[in-house]
């Protein structure tokens, strides 16, 4: 099978990533794979050699050998400022995210995907929506950011800003009639009263 090498100078295939050398970026490599191992070749030339990767997806084996001395000074490729950069451009909460997640690997190149995920994927159509979930997911403590946390949570603000407002009746501001309490009477003329221009009639 053939594979796109990635910017963060990993292959994908069946799920697991791994390393190849970085100077093999943004050209397609073949891939062979056994119950055991998977093999990468430029043509021919066998690259690299890997242990089959098993369980759960997701999971990197990366030779540190493969990295560039400096990934900033690589063009093309991904490094730890080339997401700094852009989750900056979203504001200091998602870039604070994005830092940590790469924090936590201990090779940063396997936080690159995860953070291109939440930044293309999840921040694309709604910049100030991913912001105010990292300053969610900071302010609650929640753990190291993650795609589907981050999701989740900016579900949340999507579904609180469609429910209805509480409608808050007006105050009454006109002065109430004035009329007779309660128990007051109340004596009614007749008719005859106004035609004789209320003479003779006592109250």
């Amino acid at each position: 099978m053939r594979r796109q090498y990635g910017r963060n100078y990993h292959i994908s295939c069946d799920s697991q990533h791994y390393s190849v050398p970085y100077t093999y970026a943004g050209q397609l490599l073949r891939v062979r794979v056994t119950s055991t191992a998977v093999t990468v070749f430029d043509g021919d030339q066998m690259i690299c050699q890997h242990a089959r990767r098993q369980g759960r997806k997701g999971q990197y084996s990366t030779d540190a050998a493969h990295a560039p001395a400096r990934h900033r000074g690589i063009d093309g490729l991904w490094s730890r400022r080339w997401f700094t950069d852009r989750a900056r451009g979203f504001g200091p909460a998602t870039e604070a995210v994005i830092a940590g997640i790469i924090d936590r690997h201990a090779i940063e190149a396997q936080g690159y995907l995860d953070c291109q995920n939440i930044l293309e994927s999840l921040g694309k159509r709604n910049k100030q929506r991913l912001e105010a979930a990292c300053q969610v997911l900071l302010d609650t403590g929640q753990g190291p950011g993650t795609y589907s946390t981050i999701k989740r949570i900016m579900a949340g603000i999507d579904s609180d800003a469609r429910k209805p407002r509480t409608v808050t009746p007006a105050a009454v501001t006109r002065k109430p009639a004035e009329g007779p309490g309660p128990g007051t009477a109340v004596h009614v003329r007749s008719a005859d009263h106004y035609r004789r221009g209320g003479q003779g009639v006592q109250g």
